[in-house]
């Protein structure tokens, strides 16, 4: 086997220390900005470590840390709001000696400590209160740095030059620090104390309170993140707080009320919920789902896609912001660099020093093949599910662009392949992008150009989606060219792709043509897309159900007969929700809405054995034991906008839910509910202008659908 050495500076590999699973994390963002804590609401000395606060890519505070007299103060408590907006810190003094002697017990003084983060903006509020029946004396310091790490450099890239860190700058009221960096941008954290009475220094600030028996005392300190010569915004915190909820519950209001008889799928249901309002951003263009924190917190175009597919049944209001956000990004030019071509649809954008400068590509980068179709994929059933003839014809030159990219990017095949064009992005471009996520039978990597399985899959959808739109809107003719590519690409990808002696189809041919005869969960994207034989299908769905890829608590990314199988890698072996949630759709398109439900038993389980319900980018893939939770993968973005959307696509699998706006209806075709899940309800289902409530029951044989409420026209189906 050749040399697999992975460069960490070339494959954007995301390092892992030895802390990195260790010790829970509290979070707060909002836009471009978030900030990780520790159990009790401190930024620890960060180092490489991802602690810190964060905007626009650049880590703007890499230490806060609150002192109580000098000591750590004892943690009573610390978690955010059930919305996310704020974090809320119940803290009390140690013990105090002095002589000898216990002059102060511990939890006399009560600390709480709120803290609010809008546009790279942290705000935190103290508050003391003396429980003891005499005046106490404490002094409060805060321990600050900023290092102004990129986040390329936090996932392990190496750089040889940094810019220039200037002293901090001292006034009556704050504390300037600044970075000059090599892309010429100063970037500045400036924090702002209040009351008058701070001491500030370098890298500390003091503060003396007296606070008398049952009386209270309180501070705030501010912290502005500027990058360039962006303005200094002027809003408090209690403005900052109310911004920040009005915006989760207006996310949240976009779906329908969803709720069980099962308490735990609720708390999986809502905190998933929660995390896509966490992640929505509103843009110019509309509502984007920023990918995941702390790696992936910008622009995905991938991610937002698939993350829009999943929620497009509830709330399809997310899958218009993110067509019109991907739409402005478009590919405009030729240039290998980033991997850009005309129409070519975005994969990544980034705000950060080491973007700007060129050090990583990925300013705007383009290096994915697999959004460019699903760009089509997405328009077109957002088209079936709202009727919303006037955004297709608004993205329709969009959407032609992008078929004539995928058009002018077929192989000899006429498959659509990929190699990179830059020497410094992305080895592999699909959704597994990691370096050694395509290979052989015998292990070997396979060779670029290369044609994936699901990639052939999404681009004969785009073709079928794009022909029912263009009868839509009159273009017949180019509709027939579209239905007969579609139909062409069917005949050859099931002639090519298929391999019966594993009953699934490869994951790839290689530059020779030659397939990837391993087993992965890819072949179950190409049943959600539709392009497989129906005998093909049943063959693939009972093959991913074996034991070498279910594990029990889902699909595996690789069987585990893989020569490269690895329980613990990131696309070799582990289990990604948003992945069986396609894959389950993929069974449900098929007529196999039972075995979609296994597959949503599966991550409701695993989702209760995870802290707070929130399912994470990925688990690892380790068997099920009676006796074990899923393994966690040491370095998964939680939240993950396309895992949070995974409950709802396999909702709808499961209940075999499909809504056509042109005909005013919803359909259940062989509706299933796992034992359980008893009833499941559903109110205010937006068809058009219509409302609709539902209740669906487990039967003995069958599910049952009850309508529980009408508002407008709207019909329901049901097929058994």
């Amino acid at each position: 086997m050749p040399d697999e050495r992975i460069r960490i500076g070339d494959n954007y590999y995301l390092l892992a220390t030895s802390l990195a699973a260790r010790g829970r994390r509290l979070l707060l963002n909002h836009g471009d900005s978030f900030a990780v804590f520790d159990d009790a609401g401190d930024i620890p000395i960060a180092g490489r470590e991802t602690y810190g606060l964060f905007y626009r890519g650049t880590r703007f505070l890499d230490r806060f840390e609150l002192r109580v007299n000098g000591e750590f103060p004892l943690l009573l408590s610390a978690a955010p709001t059930d919305d996310g907006s704020e974090l809320v810190s119940y803290l009390s003094n140690p013990d105090e000696n002095r002589n000898g002697e216990i002059a102060v017990m511990r939890d006399t003084v009560a600390v709480q400590r709120r803290k609010v983060l809008v546009d790279g903006q942290l705000f935190e509020a103290l508050e003391l209160h003396n429980y003891g029946s005499v005046p106490l004396a404490v002094q409060l310091t805060l321990l600050f740095g900023a290092d102004f790490a990129d986040i390329f450099e936090l996932r392990g890239v190496r750089r040889a030059r940094h810019g220039a860190l200037a002293q901090p700058h001292l006034a009556a009221d704050r504390v300037v620090m600044t970075y000059t960096g090599l892309d010429g941008v100063q970037r500045e954290a400036a924090l702002h104390f209040s009351p008058a009475q701070w001491q500030l220094f370098p890298g500390r600030a003091d503060l003396a309170l007296r606070v008398g028996p049952g009386e209270r005392a309180s501070a705030e300190v501010a912290v502005c993140c500027r990058a360039g010569d962006e303005p200094r915004p002027a809003e408090g915190q209690d403005t900052a707080l109310s911004r920040v909820r009005d915006e989760r519950r207006e996310c949240i209001e976009l779906f329908p009320v969803i709720y069980s008889n099962n308490e735990g799928f609720n708390d999986w249901l809502n905190g998933s919920l929660r995390d896509l309002a966490l992640l929505r951003t509103r843009m110019s263009t509309g509502s984007y789902l920023y990918a995941g924190i702390p790696w992936f917190a910008t622009v995905f175009g991938r991610d937002g896609l698939l993350t829009a597919v999943e929620t497009l049944a509830f709330a399809p209001e997310l899958a218009a912001g993110t067509l019109r956000t991907l739409a402005a990004l478009q590919g405009r030019e030729h240039n290998p660099a980033r991997d850009e071509e005309p129409g070519k649809i975005l994969h990544e954008m980034r705000y950060g020093e080491m973007a700007a400068t060129g050090e990583v590509p990925f300013g705007r980068y383009y290096g994915s093949v697999d959004a460019t179709p699903l760009f089509a994929v997405l328009l077109a059933a957002y088209a079936d599910r709202t009727a919303d003839l006037e955004l297709v014809r608004e993205l329709w030159p969009n959407a032609e662009a992008a078929m004539r990219c995928i058009d002018g990017r077929l192989d000899a095949r006429g498959y659509l392949t990929y190699a990179r064009r830059s020497p410094r992005g992305l080895v592999n471009q699909g959704w597994k992008d990691s370096q050694d996520a395509v290979s052989h039978a015998d292990g070997t990597l396979a060779e670029p150009p290369i044609a994936l399985c699901e990639v052939q899959a999404y681009v004969y959808a785009a073709r079928r989606g794009m022909a029912t739109l263009a009868r839509r809107i009159g273009r017949d003719q180019q509709a027939d060219v579209w239905e007969s590519q579609a139909a062409a690409l069917r005949t050859s990808f099931a002639r090519d792709f298929w391999l019966p002696e594993e009953e699934t189809f490869a994951l790839a041919l290689d530059r020779d043509g030659l397939p990837c005869r391993i087993v992965t969960s890819n072949a179950g994207h190409c049943l959600f897309a539709g392009i497989a034989e129906p005998t093909h299908a049943a063959r693939t769905v009972a093959r991913l159900m074996r034991d070498d890829c279910f594990c029990g608590w889902g699909i595996r990314t690789l069987s585990a007969q893989a020569r490269r199988y690895n329980p613990m890698s990131y696309h070799n072996g582990s289990v990604w929700p948003h992945d069986n949630a396609v894959v389950a759709a993929g069974f449900s398109r098929y007529g196999f809405s039972a075995r979609a439900g296994e597959l949503l038993t599966a991550l409701f389980d695993a989702s209760l054995g995870m802290d707070d319900r929130r399912l994470p980018e990925l688990f690892c893939g380790f068997p099920r034991s009676m006796r074990q939770q899923p393994v966690p993968y040491p370095v998964a973005c939680r939240p993950q906008a396309w895992a949070a959307g995974s409950v709802f696509l396999l909702i709808q699998a499961t209940l075999g839910l499909t809504i056509d706006a042109w005909k005013r209806r919803v359909l259940f075709s062989q509706a299933a509910m796992p034992e359980w899940l008893e009833q499941l309800e559903i109110r205010g289902l937006r068809v058009r202008d219509a409302r609709l409530g539902l209740r669906i029951s487990r039967g003995r044989f069958s599910a049952s659908i009850e309508v529980t409420g009408r508002d407008g026209v709207v019909d329901v189906l049901v097929r058994k």
